[in-house]
């Protein structure tokens, strides 16, 4: 690691950070209504959001400065394993095709902000909706605060981080900066900004891994001594699964892996949140056809992992490999372009997982439960405020704890979020699960989840150290949150069946069949409505 401060690096750094922050302001009046003071408008754009913007907008809101971050830290440090992401990013979007334009329209017709709306309004159930917004909440806040890990990493290589011996306020300075800029224009522009800051994130990132997948293996002789390199330093490692191949015992944890993180990303309430933005079911089926290009650009992105071990980077922290191999291999000047990327590639989908947190409180608790009557400008204001909080809270998490935890509690935040699947996606397609047994499948796997995550931890990952555990009566090893998942099916499949046979009251449904599939322009939207969600949950 080079000493002092590279203040090239660190000037265009802060060229194009002031330029976001520009522009993050300036997105409170780009395609605004005139009516602004709504959740509609601050929470979702006004869901006006075409066919690129909503691109860019997921793009920019999935793939994060962590995942720039750790997916090649994972593969520096493991080997192929850590490729577990690329696959699972390509399964993601027939997934998406599948469930997700259902949800857009019955969200549409019925004025549905978060997942929780929707839960809460098909099954009748405000103990349901709150136990998904509860979830939703937990999962973000750990992942918010990996951004912001992503930025310290980038500052701690360009020099700006401090030292151990350095007073704590000036040590953090650089992050608290980030962190008052990323707060002001999210509570100033809501969604639109970090749609608008997207377009520059995505294009330094397509920048910076076009740049880095052709200059680097040239500096380096070739993919060919690259991947020698890689295979050399696994070989002498005692770890029998980690290699430019993955073992033969790594099988099943990596394919259940790919899996249930694919079935796991888009229960993320920012996921949702951005989905919900677009101004028609169309643009989201659109959206399949063109967002793997990114699942291309991870894949590449992946083979940075190898390359800094080619490149001799040696480092403490592995979450610090490929901003270091940004440093030692390229131009201070372009260095600065590849760390702006992934530290604007931070407030994007910090941004929008904020919004999302602050929108799952105020319509699933505070209005369901302390202020039924709240008018859409107290909605809009408690979500800006709690946005606010949801930001301080990752700020603390990162700043007072080890790193280590915060991506522990990620880890775990996964298997949470997956728990929420059968209640979301099963409601899209049928009403035949009853409510309270949707509750017990989702209590079994949380429980599940945690305790099963908890007993993975060693001497060295403390506090829920591990996503992977043997698998209930198959004998191999997998990972917990789909085993947690396949429990919380089999609960509430075995639970709707005794429910319904001793005639259990179920809620009032909100919805109809034609409700998931109208588009944009189908009449009766809200002058159709039936009676609001908190008559008819019981």
């Amino acid at each position: 690691m080079k000493d002092g401060v590279n203040t090239v690096a660190l000037a265009v750094f802060v060229l194009f950070f002031a330029v976001v922050t520009v522009m993050g302001f300036m997105a409170a009046r780009w395609r605004r209504a005139a009516d602004a003071e709504n959740l509609d408008e601050w929470g979702l754009g006004g869901r006006s959001f075409g066919t690129w913007i909503t691109w860019f907008l997921l793009g920019g809101d999935l793939y994060t400065a962590y995942t720039f971050v750790a997916v090649p830290a994972a593969i520096y440090a493991a080997g192929a394993a850590g490729f577990f992401a690329v696959p699972y990013t390509i399964l993601i979007y027939p997934l998406m095709f599948l469930f997700l334009p259902r949800l857009w329209s019955v969200s549409h017709r019925h004025g549905y902000v978060t997942p929780s709306d929707f839960v809460g309004g098909r099954f009748g159930s405000k103990g349901l909706s709150l136990a998904i917004a509860l979830t939703g909440i937990l999962a973000t806040m750990p992942y918010i605060a990996l951004q912001l890990v992503g930025i310290q990493a980038v500052l701690d290589v360009m020099g700006v981080g401090g030292g151990e011996s350095t007073h704590w306020f000036v040590k953090d300075l650089p992050i608290l900066i980030a962190f008052g800029v990323l707060a002001a224009y999210t509570y100033s522009s809501g969604l639109r900004a970090p749609a608008l800051i997207a377009f520059v994130k995505d294009a330094l990132i397509y920048i910076v891994i076009a740049v880095a997948i052709i200059y680097i293996p040239v500096k380096l002789g070739g993919f060919g001594d690259i991947f020698s390199a890689a295979e050399a330093k696994f070989s002498a490692t005692e770890a029998p699964n980690d290699g430019v191949i993955p073992g033969e015992g790594a099988h099943w944890t990596y394919a259940t892996l790919a899996l249930g993180s694919a079935l796991a990303l888009f229960m993320y309430p920012h996921s949702i949140t951005a989905t919900l933005s677009s101004r028609s079911r169309e643009v989201i089926r659109r959206n399949t056809t063109i967002l793997p290009l990114y699942s291309l650009m991870l894949g590449l992105l992946g083979l940075l992992g190898f390359m800094a071990i080619a490149a001799g980077i040696e480092v403490e922290n592995g979450q610090l490999a490929i901003p270091q191999l940004f440093e030692n291999m390229f131009p201070a000047w372009f260095a600065g372009v590849a760390f702006a990327a992934i530290g604007i590639g931070a407030l994007v989908p910090a941004a929008i997982m904020s919004i999302a947190a602050a929108n799952l409180f105020t319509r699933n608790i505070y209005k369901d439960f302390l202020k039924p009557d709240a008018t859409p400008a107290q909605e809009t204001k408690v979500s800006k405020v709690t946005s606010l909080l949801v930001k301080v809270g990752a700020l603390v998490f990162v700043l007072t704890m080890d790193k280590s935890v915060a991506i522990n509690f990620q880890l775990l935040g996964g298997i949470w979020i997956l728990q929420t699947f059968p209640a979301i996606v099963g409601g899209l397609f049928t009403r035949w699960f009853h409510r309270w047994a949707l509750l017990a499948g989702w209590a079994v796997g949380m429980v599940y989840g945690t305790v099963a995550a908890y007993n993975t931890s060693s001497p060295t990952q403390k506090h829920f150290g591990g996503s992977s555990a043997e698998i209930p009566l198959i004998g191999e090893t997998g990972y917990i949150g789909l085993t947690a998942f396949v429990l919380n099916v089999l609960v509430t499949v075995v639970m709707t069946v005794v429910l319904r046979a001793v005639k259990a009251p179920e809620g009032a449904d909100q919805t109809s069949p034609g409700d998931y599939t109208a588009d944009a322009g189908d009449p009766g939207v809200q002058e159709e409505l039936p009676p609001p969600a908190v008559d008819a949950r019981h």
